[in-house]
């Protein structure tokens, strides 16, 4: 539990300052999950027999990645089309070492982790003119820019791109740690017992109430979006936030893995950090864009 305990907070810690930075420290660390998180898709579904076509599906979400930092949206489509399409042309190319299976689990793989972290750079750069910082200006104030993240986390001071981050983060975490909570007190009732078994329908509702209120809390009282509207909000993202989670169970069962990977001691994979947010990520960025919050 001690371990849980530090490396879930080093790991807020980081993921902190990162947010606060923005620009590409933000850029660079949501592709280098995505990389990890991808080595752990492949390592499960090797284990079921398939072989995924690593390296194309690397570079593939590398550019989709590098199109949502640019704002480049017909570009990451034309990515992921050319990627799709290469993929595919392996099962000819490498015709009896890649099957048309295989092919298909590559591209789920890039579609299930790609996509969320693209939503995820698309809300972090919304209206961020400092999302194309090039890298020496990084490497040259590195120390400097990192005390002014930590200055404007303190002081809780928000651009639009980082309170969308946190309003998303907060709201998912709330989520698994109300559910998780109100289970273990009074969970009697099995939401999805062939899938996760320790998933109650007690816990789910007292997840989706927990999140309503911090959606409230957070985005109405903290940032002052509409108080209808962050309800609303706090409502759907408990809901697919949990979807998230089971789909994410349901692959390590077909891969017979009790955890992704092994990145945060005690907590699992990327994979198992970011399920949810999987999930919540698109969800998020559509329904603030529908609703007129941008």
């Amino acid at each position: 539990m001690i371990v849980r305990i530090i490396s879930g907070i080093v790991g807020i810690a980081i993921a902190a300052i990162v947010i606060q930075l923005g620009g590409l420290p933000f850029a660079a660390f949501a592709i280098l999950l995505t990389l990890i998180g991808w080595y752990e898709y492949s390592a499960m579904m090797k284990a079921k027999g398939l072989d995924i076509t690593f390296i194309l599906g690397a570079l593939t979400l590398i550019l989709m990645l590098c199109c949502a930092w640019l704002g480049n949206t017909e570009e990451l489509l034309a990515v992921l089309t050319i990627g799709m399409l290469l993929i595919f042309l392996m099962t000819v190319i490498l015709h009896g070492s890649v099957r048309p299976i295989d092919a298909c689990a590559s591209i789920a793989g890039v579609l299930y982790i790609g996509l969320p972290f693209t939503h995820l750079i698309l809300l972090r750069f919304l209206d961020d003119e400092s999302q194309a910082m090039p890298l020496e200006s990084f490497t040259s104030t590195g120390l400097s820019a990192v005390g002014s993240a930590l200055e404007n986390l303190m002081a809780l001071n928000f651009d639009a791109g980082s309170a969308m981050i946190w309003l998303l983060f907060i709201c998912t975490w709330s989520s698994d740690t109300f559910a998780y909570f109100v289970g273990v007190a009074i969970g009697s009732h099995k939401l999805a017992s062939s899938i996760s078994p320790k998933k109650t329908v007690e816990g789910f509702i007292g997840g989706v109430l927990g999140t309503m209120a911090m959606a409230v809390l957070i985005g109405h009282v903290g940032f002052g979006f509409p108080f209808a509207e962050m309800a609303v909000l706090g409502f759907i993202l408990a809901i697919v936030a949990t979807l998230g989670d089971l789909v994410e169970s349901v692959i390590k069962r077909f891969a017979g893995v009790k955890d992704s990977g092994i990145l945060l001691p005690g907590h699992g994979g990327m994979l198992d950090r970011f399920d949810s947010i999987f999930f919540t990520a698109p969800i998020f960025y559509y329904f603030i864009i529908i609703v007129g919050l941008i």
